[in-house]
This record gives C-alpha cells, sequence and structure tokens, in this order.
C-alpha cells in the first residue's frame, strides 16, 4: 500500500495542462430489468446507454477505459477502441474501479457509471474544473431530485462535503437533506489510487463502496466539493421503469436542441428522436413521428404526421407521408415526395420524383422527375438473393404494375397500369405486361344469379 502523507493533489500545480482518464464502470447484469443482456446496452434514444456516456466522456477526459464484467463480449466490442478491463468478481463499485488502476495514468481520474448515461459533456467539464481548482482534493456530482426517495444524501458545510450517509442509515434529520449523491467521484490519480487500495468491505454486503472514498478523503484533511447538476442528468438507470424514465428526459433534450436549431414540431411531446438523428433549421416535422437512428432530414422538408424513418436520407424540400415509411438505406431526392402508405427500403428516389400512394419500393434506383403510381411493388426478393431495379428519368409507371427485378425501366418509358414487368423496358418504350381482356356477353348477370340462388338454396 502506498504510504499515507499530504494529498498530491494538493501539492500539485494546476496551471500546466493535465491529463485526465475517465473510468466508465459497465459490468452490471441488469437483474432488475430482468433482462439476458448487460444493463450496459440497453437502448436508450436509439443506442446503447454505454454509448451515450462514451460519446459525452470522449469530448472532455485524453483516455476512457471501461470495465466490464465476464463474458461482456458485446460491451466489448462498443467499447472499442478504447481499453477494456474485466471485473473477474463483482465485489462492489471501489473495487471495479480499481480493476483499471493501470490505466489512470498521471493528472485526474474520473469515475463513471454506464448506467448514469445522460450525463453531459458540460457537467463532466465543470466537475473536471472544480477539481482542479486550488485545494480541492475530490469532486463529486450531486443533485437535488423531486423525489429524494432512497438516495444516499451528501452531508454539507459551507460547500464542502463532510460525508455521504445512505438512506438506511440517515437520521430523520439526514434524510430531510434534499442534496443527493449521483455517484460519480474525479479526483488525482496519486490520491485515487491510495484510497481505492484503502476501502475496506466491512460492511452487510462485504463489498467495496466507492462512497467510501469520500470519507477516506475527508480523513486525509482533503477539500471535498459537490457539483450540482439536474436529476434529468444524473439520474441512474437500473429497472425498465427508470430506462423510460430517462428515455422521456432524453427525448425532451433532444427535442429541445431540434427546435433550438430552427426545426418546427408542430407536436414536439409526439416526436420521438435517436440521439444521433440530423434536422437541418426550416424543417416540419408534424405530430406522431417516429425518427430511428441514422436519419439525416435537410432543410425545407416535410415530415407529415404518422411516418416512421430509420438509416436515411431526406434531402432539401423534400415531403414524406403521412404514414410513411423510410426503412435503412433509402434516399429521398430534393423536392421528391413520398405519400402516404408507402414503404421504401434501401432505395433511392430521384429529385422531384414521387411515389404517392400505396407502394412498395425495395431496392430501388429510380431518377429524377418520374412518376410511381398507387399500388405498385418492386419485387426484389426471390428468396434467397436481393435485386435490384432501375428505373430512368422522366418515366412514368402506371398504377398495380408489379415490377420483377432485375430489371431496367429506361428514361421517359412508360409502363402500362396492371402491368407485370419481367424484361427490361427501353427508353421512351410504352411496356405492356398484362393478360389480353375478353369480354363474355351477358356472363355478369349469369354469374351473379347463380350465386344468389346458390345462397338462397343454402
Amino acid at each position: 500500500m502506498p504510504e499515507l502523507g499530504l494529498p498530491h493533489a494538493v501539492m500539485t500545480s494546476i496551471s500546466a495542462p493535465r491529463p485526465a482518464t475517465a473510468v466508465l464502470l459497465a459490468a452490471g447484469l441488469g437483474t432488475r430489468m430482468k433482462s439476458f443482456r448487460p444493463k450496459a446496452m440497453q437502448s436508450l434514444g436509439g443506442r446503447p446507454m454505454l454509448a451515450h456516456l462514451l460519446a459525452n466522456a470522449a469530448e472532455v477526459f485524453d483516455r476512457l477505459v471501461v470495465v466490464i464484467g465476464p463474458d461482456m463480449e458485446e460491451v466489448a466490442e462498443l467499447a472499442a477502441p478504447y481499453p477494456v478491463v474485466v471485473q473477474q468478481e463483482r465485489l462492489g463499485t471501489a473495487h471495479a474501479a480499481l480493476q483499471a488502476e493501470a490505466w489512470f495514468g498521471d493528472g485526474d481520474v474520473a469515475v463513471l457509471y454506464a448506467d448514469n448515461p445522460l450525463i453531459s459533456a458540460e457537467t463532466l467539464n465543470r466537475l473536471l474544473e472544480e477539481r482542479r481548482k486550488p485545494d480541492v482534493g475530490l469532486a463529486l456530482l450531486a443533485m437535488r431530485p423531486a423525489d429524494p426517495a432512497r438516495y444516499g444524501r451528501v452531508v454539507a458545510q459551507n460547500g464542502n462535503v463532510e460525508r455521504i450517509v445512505e438512506w438506511a442509515d440517515a437520521t430523520p434529520e439526514e434524510r430531510a437533506i434534499d442534496l443527493c449523491n449521483a455517484g460519480v467521484l474525479c479526483a488525482d490519480a496519486v490520491d485515487f489510487r491510495r484510497w481505492l487500495h484503502n476501502v475496506r468491505n466491512d460492511n452487510a454486503k462485504g463489498e467495496y463502496y466507492l462512497t467510501d472514498v469520500v470519507d477516506l478523503a475527508v480523513a486525509d484533511s482533503v477539500q471535498v466539493r459537490a457539483v450540482e447538476a439536474a436529476e434529468d442528468e444524473l439520474r441512474g438507470v437500473n429497472s425498465r421503469a427508470e430506462l423510460a424514465q430517462a428515455e422521456a428526459a432524453l427525448q425532451t433534450r433532444l427535442r429541445n436542441k431540434a427546435m433550438e436549431n430552427g426545426v418546427t414540431l408542430v407536436a414536439p411531446e409526439t416526436v420521438f428522436l435517436s440521439a444521433d438523428t440530423q434536422i437541418e433549421a426550416d424543417v416540419l416535422i408534424e405530430p406522431n413521428v417516429f425518427f430511428g437512428p441514422g436519419v439525416t432530414v435537410q432543410s425545407g422538408a416535410v415530415i407529415r404526421a404518422f411516418s416512421h424513418l430509420e438509416g436515411c436520407e431526406v434531402q432539401a424540400n423534400a415531403i414524406v407521408g403521412p404514414y410513411a415509411r423510410i426503412r435503412e438505406g433509402s434516399t429521398i431526392g430534393a423536392s421528391a415526395r413520398v405519400g402516404n402508405f408507402v414503404e421504401l427500403k434501401a432505395t433511392t428516389l430521384g429529385e422531384g420524383s414521387k411515389a404517392n400512394h400505396l407502394t412498395y419500393l425495395g431496392n430501388a434506383e429510380i431518377g429524377s422527375h418520374t412518376n410511381i403510381g398507387a399500388g405498385t411493388i418492386t419485387c426484389n426478393y426471390d428468396g434467397v438473393f436481393k435485386h435490384t431495379t432501375t428505373i430512368g428519368e422522366k418515366a412514368f409507371i402506371g398504377s398495380d404494375s408489379i415490377l420483377v427485378a432485375p430489371v431496367t425501366i429506361g428514361d421517359n418509358a412508360l409502363v402500362a397500369a396492371g402491368s407485370v414487368i419481367t424484361k427490361n423496358v427501353p427508353d421512351e418504350a410504352l411496356a405492356f405486361g398484362r393478360a389480353q381482356q375478353v369480354n363474355k356477353a351477358e356472363m355478369g348477370r349469369l354469374f351473379k344469379e347463380r350465386l344468389q340462388a346458390k345462397k338462397e338454396n343454402g
């Protein structure tokens, strides 16, 4: 064990730039979520919880290292390219942090939690800045939740933290304190190492608790300061109900950011965004629209009500919906239109082209200013392989056409309504692909009479 002495943080000048390391604890099993997936992999805003924390921490810290449990290959893959260490035995949060000791390096170290996924880069910066103030040896994050419930309370005098008391151990006076611990700590690497090694497990669960570092710092006469942030940033996620609360908080943040950037949300509370959704100014989004991961919408576009978009690009001044589904790999060109009950998958719809009604376009390349009639289907799948349909510029595809891929429709070509097209159509050609119509005199009347008689006779 390192010898006790004056805290390294007090003796170290902070005038020069100091490196900073973030240790992200992601070994939780998610037992309370009744899930076979690790807690860090639960989805929030279209991406795993850990991915949110990685993205924000990377904006602030020079080094990141992720602590996972055994057999968590999925979490390790998500953490790449950052180093990963495995906590073979789950002996508590202090024990988990200590597994990353070899990666602490010099400078400052912060310990974060994958189940606190919404901490912003701004708040992490404030935490680091507070730690680097003269005579501050340890900084922690705290909040004042609407319902403090069973959170640990932060006992402080004149801004200096004296201790953290768990709810079960708190007196009635301490339970009345509304400043609650969020669990995140930041200290000088040398001090953090010493304190972590000195944490004991003489408690009911026999675990090594990270919060005990606060007591060790105070015992070393180190000044401990709390940095406050909003509950929506610091809330922990340990259950499905708490995951839903975090999702609601994230959606509010994403909607507000979109509107601040010039996006019109007619009914903001009904629009659901992903963390990576990119929407430019002067886009109009009507009620009940869902954006899955990987969506970009350019200026002037309109997304009408009850549409679902994921993994796609909507270019300037295009109109989508209502009741449209745009799937992965699709691009809707500038000023193009996709109407009600139209589905696109891995399809490019060219500039100014239209598919306004009841249509499925899969694995298709469609040129500019082409009209796709109602009920058109590209038959792209043969049961084993996907095939491409190519439609040129200024083509006209009549209603209820079936285009059996692979097939090419040329520029300025016209496909008659109700056609089944299995062969390429040259430029400017007119294609009929339907059976010859035959009219049988009086057969319509006779057929109806026969059916009616059958009905009457049972």
